[in-house]
């Protein structure tokens, strides 16, 4: 039941609450570039994206954190959950300089995340639940390096955001990898791989 209580309080903070890092932002002391209003809505668009992934992040590793018996893996879930708190709250300061907003859709995006989360965890067991984890950190680890190529190039603060970020996904996976992963069947890493797909595309508008 406490496990639940928490479970569902992380739900609402992670949608509804202002969020507050634990480490300083790698935007700290970057002075912030003249763009043009253009680039500001593409760059607000990409970050709100990125913003999205790790609501996505959240769910998914509190739901397998829910789900597992064992309670080592749970403590390494709930610590990379305080990380991407992190990620959390640099997209949402950065989203703010920008003049820009987070989803609309949020609490859509965390509830299908855990969703996902949960059932993997219980159908496939803590080995396949470890699998998501990665698979699910080398897909952001794949669209935030194509952010790095899309966001205007005097974007400095957005670019230190996006790279320290990317820096943490990729520990992430490695993390997961030694803490037991299986690697996913194709055609799951084939349906993760469109849903990303379409919540990066709806999340660039929405």
């Amino acid at each position: 039941m406490d496990y639940l209580i928490n479970s569902a309080d992380r739900a609402l903070r992670t949608v509804f609450a202002q969020h507050h890092a634990s480490r300083a932002s790698p935007a700290n002391g970057i002075a912030d570039a003249s763009l043009s209003a253009a680039e500001k809505r593409e760059a607000s668009a990409l970050m709100r994206v990125n913003h999205v992934g790790e609501v996505c992040a959240q769910a998914l590793y509190t739901a397998q954190a829910l789900a597992t018996t064992d309670e080592r893996l749970r403590r390494h879930l709930q610590a990379a959950c305080e990380e991407e708190t992190d990620h959390l709250a640099w997209t949402e300061e950065r989203l703010k300089q920008l003049g820009g907003r987070t989803s609309l859709l949020n609490p859509l995006w965390y509830a299908g995340a855990f969703g996902i989360g949960y059932v993997a965890a219980k159908l496939g067991g803590d080995a396949m639940s470890l699998g998501f984890v990665v698979e699910t950190e080398h897909q952001v680890e794949a669209h935030l390096q194509s952010h790095m190529q899309r966001l205007p190039e005097n974007d400095q603060a957005s670019r230190a955001i996006v790279a320290q970020m990317k820096a943490d996904e990729m520990r992430h996976a490695k993390e997961a990898q030694a803490a037991g992963a299986v690697e996913l069947p194709a055609p799951i890493k084939g349906l993760m791989q469109v849903a990303a797909k379409i919540m990066t595309s709806v999340a660039h508008r929405v």
